[in-house]
């Protein structure tokens, strides 16, 4: 008996030996920029890519190793995990199903958590080859149009003061759909036709409307901070509301300018890059701004059931319009992507 359990004990060691050749495969070592095609470039990183054309087991198996796209991925992995956590526990106390006003939050909280899974799958599988690069960035744009819909709408929904609600309810929720369609349409273009030439291009197609939409968007915030007597100023929903502008504000930065790899070349391969700064922003920008949302619900009940009705169900109609537009566009330049590279190849 103890010579039959030493022989199985023996294969085990020798089978656990074996398990870093076996791996070995599939955990090829970062490359270089001249070993990757130029549209996975970065301004400034010349190494740390992950190889193309390896198999979809080790483009998820990087989650767990080194290299210039792991911080962009794990800052939203964490973000939407904390966020699901979030959901569950205000699923204890809101419900979701039978409370119309609560479906605007429900819209924020699942299009936030929307945008940071795309964004997740994008940084962690777009190595693949050019057109998975191109096709996962499109996704990733579809998560952004979603995310930028729902901030919209909670800010329109329940953070809105009735002076200004008087003022742009007339064209608020359309416009605002359309520049959420137009920043994943611009943002795909930008992708597909500029890359990294022509900047100034790039910046206005995928930048500009972006940027309308977050001045719409906010504008219900930026109002009611203005407006605020000073018994409300401390409030902790105008409290919360403030850091995700200024943390938004910080993320639009770093995410326009290339700082502080420009300052490093060479030394921001694997940490400090701005991508990265914008994406620690951009999650405390959505975690404050949910923490806001969720606390107007609670405490403006009174003004937003008064002002809203009973158009909740419209606002969920206006984003099933807004993510299939955002997804057919996304699917079009996949499409159009997919022939450009039969054609180079050919």
């Amino acid at each position: 008996m103890a010579t039959v359990i030493t022989e199985k004990l023996s294969r085990l060691f020798i089978n656990v030996r074996q398990v870093p050749q076996l791996l070995a495969p599939l955990s090829p070592s970062t490359v270089s920029s001249s070993e990757v095609p130029k549209v996975f470039w970065k301004p400034y990183i010349h190494t740390g890519y992950r190889p193309v054309q390896q198999t979809w087991c080790y483009y998820f198996s990087t989650l767990f190793q080194q290299h210039n796209e792991a911080i962009n991925i794990w800052t939203h992995l964490v973000a939407a995990l904390i966020l699901l956590l979030r959901f569950q526990q205000l699923s204890q106390r809101v419900d979701f199903g039978q409370d119309l006003h609560a479906q605007p939050l429900l819209i924020i909280i699942v299009a936030s958590i929307t945008y940071l899974t795309f964004s997740t799958l994008a940084h962690l599988l777009q190595a693949k080859s050019e057109f998975w690069h191109y096709s996962f960035f499109f996704m990733d744009y579809v998560g952004v149009a979603i995310y930028q819909y729902g901030s919209a709408l909670g800010h329109y929904y329940y953070a809105i003061e009735p002076s200004w609600h008087e003022k742009i309810k007339g064209f608020y929720m359309p416009v605002a759909v359309l520049l959420a369609w137009l920043s994943c349409a611009g943002s795909c273009y930008a992708k597909y036709r500029y890359h990294q030439s022509a900047r100034l291009l790039s910046r206005l197609c995928q930048e500009l409307p972006s940027g309308l939409a977050y001045m719409l968007d906010i504008s219900p915030v930026i109002h009611r901070i203005y407006t605020a007597p000073p018994s409300e100023r401390a409030d902790p929903a105008i409290l919360y509301h403030k850091c995700q502008v200024l943390f938004f504000l910080i993320g639009a930065f770093f995410f326009s300018h290339p700082y502080p790899e420009k300052w490093l070349p060479g030394k921001c391969h694997f940490f400090g890059q701005s991508h990265q700064i914008f994406h620690v922003c951009l999650v405390l920008c959505t975690l404050a701004q949910i923490e806001a949302v969720v606390l107007d619900y609670e405490s403006r009940r009174e003004i937003y059931s008064t002002l809203q009705g009973d158009l909740a169900h419209n606002f969920s109609a206006l984003c099933l319009f807004t993510v299939t537009c955002s997804v057919l566009t996304a699917a079009y330049m996949a499409r159009k992507v997919k022939n450009k590279l039969s054609f180079k190849i050919e």
